[in-house]
C-alpha cells in the first residue's frame, strides 16, 4: 500500500512539474517576441506568428493524469490555461487592427502573467535539476553531423 501511495505521489510531482515547465515556457515566448508577434502580424497579415508563440503541451494532459493533483492545485492549472485559451482565442479570430490588437493582447498578457505566478505559487517552478525546454532553430543535417563526425571523402574515380 506505501509503494502504491509513493508511486501516486511520484506521478502527481511529475505532472506538476511538467505543466509548471510548459507554463513556464509559454510565459518565456510570450515575453521574447510579443513585440515581434505583432509586428509580423501587422505587416504580414498572418496569425501564425500570433499562435506559435502561446503554443502549450496542455492540451495533451489526460483527465487520469490531472487527477493525481489536489482540486486547488486543478484550479489554478485551469484558470491559467483558461486564460491562454481566451488569448489563442482572441489572436485566432480577432478582426482588430494591429494597434489594437496589441493593446489587447498586452492587457491579456498581463492577466495571464498575473495567473501565473498564482499558478507558480500553488504548484511550484519547474523542477531546476531537469534540463529546460530552450527555443532552438533546426539546423540541416549536414552541419550537425559535421560538429560531430567528419564527413566522409568523396573519392573521385
Amino acid at each position: 500500500m506505501v509503494k502504491r501511495s509513493k508511486r501516486r505521489i511520484d506521478a502527481a510531482a511529475r505532472v506538476r512539474n511538467l505543466i509548471a515547465i510548459d507554463a513556464a515556457n509559454v510565459m518565456a515566448r510570450l515575453g521574447e517576441r510579443m513585440e515581434e508577434m505583432v509586428t509580423l502580424f501587422s505587416r504580414l497579415r498572418d496569425r501564425g506568428p500570433l499562435l506559435t508563440v502561446i503554443d502549450s503541451l496542455y492540451p495533451t494532459v489526460t483527465f487520469r493524469e490531472l487527477a493525481l493533483l489536489p482540486p486547488v492545485e486543478q484550479r489554478a492549472v485551469n484558470e491559467f490555461y483558461e486564460l491562454l485559451g481566451d488569448l489563442r482565442w482572441y489572436m485566432q479570430y480577432t478582426e482588430d487592427m494591429p494597434l489594437q490588437l496589441q493593446k489587447k493582447v498586452i492587457a491579456l498578457v498581463g492577466g495571464l502573467e498575473a495567473n501565473h505566478r498564482l499558478l507558480t505559487a500553488v504548484i511550484g517552478r519547474p523542477d531546476p535539476d531537469v534540463a529546460g525546454v530552450v527555443n532552438a532553430e533546426v539546423v540541416a543535417r549536414a552541419e550537425r553531423r559535421a560538429g560531430a563526425i567528419a564527413p566522409r571523402k568523396r573519392h573521385r574515380g
